[in-house]
């Protein structure tokens, strides 16, 4: 567990694996958001921070070596690089373009959650002791803490049913990423949803009241046809 629950993005162009990650890493006392590729990585990063990045190297696209060049210009951000290539020549590309470490697929998750708490051991603690700046989502004139799990509408807390906050957590952990009513529903506390998708559209109508400016033309909290529901902050 880490004693102030460190925000990671984990970049994986495998869904299974990102799944994988996040739930492993989640167990483990993190904060976990998850990018699809370098694209939606690079989204998220100017709109959220984070304490470390996990990123594939193989991804369709902008590669993981790339886009680490890309960061070092102006990020401070330790990156861990995640790669079925493990060959020397690949590894020391890899800490050339400025990663601060290189595990090989496949790899035993222990062994990456230890490579993960050294490597923000190492990180210099710069802000002083309860310094630290609220992670925020901003929806237009509302804002949800994600440390706290609260939302809020100027100075005035909004006050969220223990269904809502499940599915405010689940939404801001993969802002920009559609989720399936089914894995909504798999999430939702069994004495409200049931697990029931139809639960689901419920408790969506019920949140878009409190986020969204008109409810019934969604800003923030979309539908995205055949996929799901999906949360696009500011």
């Amino acid at each position: 567990m880490t004693e102030t629950q460190a925000h990671l993005l984990v970049v994986d162009d495998d869904e299974r694996i990102r799944g994988l990650l996040q739930k492993f890493l989640i167990r483990n006392g993190f904060l976990v958001s998850v990018a699809r590729d370098a694209a939606q990585a690079r989204r998220l990063l100017l709109g959220l921070d984070f304490d470390m990045l996990i990123l594939d190297v193989m991804m369709p696209g902008e590669d993981g070596i790339s886009l680490t060049r890309f960061l070092r210009q102006s990020l401070g951000l330790p990156i861990l690089l995640l790669t079925a290539r493990g060959e020397t020549v690949n590894r020391i590309e890899g800490l050339e373009a400025g990663a601060d470490d290189y595990l090989v697929k496949p790899f035993e998750p222990k062994e990456l959650l230890l490579r993960i708490n050294a490597i923000l051991r190492r990180i210099p603690q710069t802000k002083p002791e309860g310094a630290a700046v609220p992670k925020m989502l901003h929806l237009g004139a509302v804002r949800y803490d994600m440390d706290r799990g609260e939302l809020w509408r100027g100075a005035e807390p909004v006050r969220l049913t223990s269904t809502e906050a499940q599915l405010m957590r689940i939404f801001a952990a993969q802002p920009g990423i559609p989720l399936p009513r089914e894995k909504l529903a798999g999430d939702m506390p069994r004495e409200e949803g049931g697990g029931q998708e139809r639960a689901v559209d419920v408790q969506i109508t019920r949140l878009r009241r409190k986020i969204e400016e008109d409810p019934k033309v969604p800003r923030y909290l979309q539908t995205v046809r055949g996929e799901g529901y999906m949360l696009q902050p500011d």
